[in-house]
């Protein structure tokens, strides 16, 4: 991990908008969230500037954002940050940021839809409006959206550290959920336009479902079974069947012992950063645990065979 070694401050902020978009330096200014990646910072009441904080690779991901991400916007059913302007490296801040639309809402780690069935179509509409063939040229995203297997040994290490720490009971049950989804047949259609990263804190609540998505440096092309992985980990109790049977084209079975993979993946890793001081930030995460928890129990519960 690779953190800034500017401190970003209010002063900061202000001073680079000063000096590459002064139309909008005099606009009310407050931190709002400092993620994985990014710190993010309102702007006004309708824009928000984000800056990268850690991980080298977060400027390449606000590069791509810019890029792609005002074409899709326009037909997805859920608010996204579309991005309006984008800062260049300088003497003051030595990596790209990036100045978007802000999207309101209370992420899902913190505030997890409670409405089910609003939940489950929401979720089925914004990722069939987002998964259409991606052109010639578009971004890789870091592994995610091709073959499961290439993340295998990312997989084991998770899991013996998970269970070496207790956050584990059932090792052998969630490694058959594993190796089931890496035995399914791949996939043989087009490259999607994909998330990438839709994890419970890149996903906004409102009133119970969902209102926005946000931080697409993941976005990438490839096979969909990467976001199909979202049901699991985020929706209610019972709430997956649903959003199969919303979601154009119905997926194929093989396609969700895919994602049964990949959400088995996501939560293992959200268990290792929720828990304090343990592969993320220093006193981890805490609302990363529970929606991590609650998605190995709902795979686990509906394990083939």
């Amino acid at each position: 991990m690779t953190r800034t070694a500017i401190e970003i401050t209010a002063e900061l902020v202000r001073e680079l908008l000063r000096d590459q978009c002064p139309d909008l330096a005099d606009l009310p200014l407050r931190l709002g969230a400092r993620g994985w990646d990014n710190q993010l910072w309102r702007l006004g009441d309708d824009l928000a500037v984000r800056l990268p904080w850690a991980t080298e690779s977060a400027d390449a991901l606000v590069r791509k954002e810019h890029a792609w991400l005002p074409a899709l916007a326009p037909r997805l059913p859920l608010r996204v940050p579309v991005p309006q302007r984008l800062g260049e490296p300088s003497a003051r801040f030595p990596r790209p940021w990036i100045v978007t639309t802000w999207v309101p809402g209370e992420p899902a780690d913190r505030a997890p839809a409670t409405r089910a069935t609003d939940a489950a179509d929401s979720l089925a509409a914004f990722l069939t409006a987002l998964h259409r063939p991606a052109p010639h040229g578009a971004p890789t995203g870091r592994g995610r959206g091709g073959p499961l297997a290439d993340h295998a040994g990312h997989f084991t290490a998770q899991l013996v550290s998970a269970t070496e720490l207790g956050l584990i009971t059932e090792p052998a049950a969630v490694r058959a959920v594993w190796e089931d989804a890496v035995a399914a047949p791949g996939w043989a259609g087009p490259a999607l336009w994909l998330h990438g990263d839709l994890h419970p804190a890149n996903v906004l609540t409102r009133d119970g479902t969902f209102c926005g998505v946000i931080d697409f440096g993941d976005l990438c092309a490839g096979d969909p079974a990467c976001d199909l992985a979202a049901p699991w980990t985020l929706l209610p109790d019972g709430a997956a069947d649903r959003f199969h049977g919303a979601y154009r084209p119905v997926p194929d079975a093989a396609t969700l012992r895919r994602a049964r993979g990949w959400a088995v993946l996501r939560a293992l890793g959200g268990l290792l950063i929720g828990d304090a001081g343990v592969h993320g930030r220093p006193g981890g995460k805490p609302t990363w645990g529970p929606p991590a928890r609650a998605a190995l129990r709902r795979l686990l519960a509906t394990a083939p065979g």
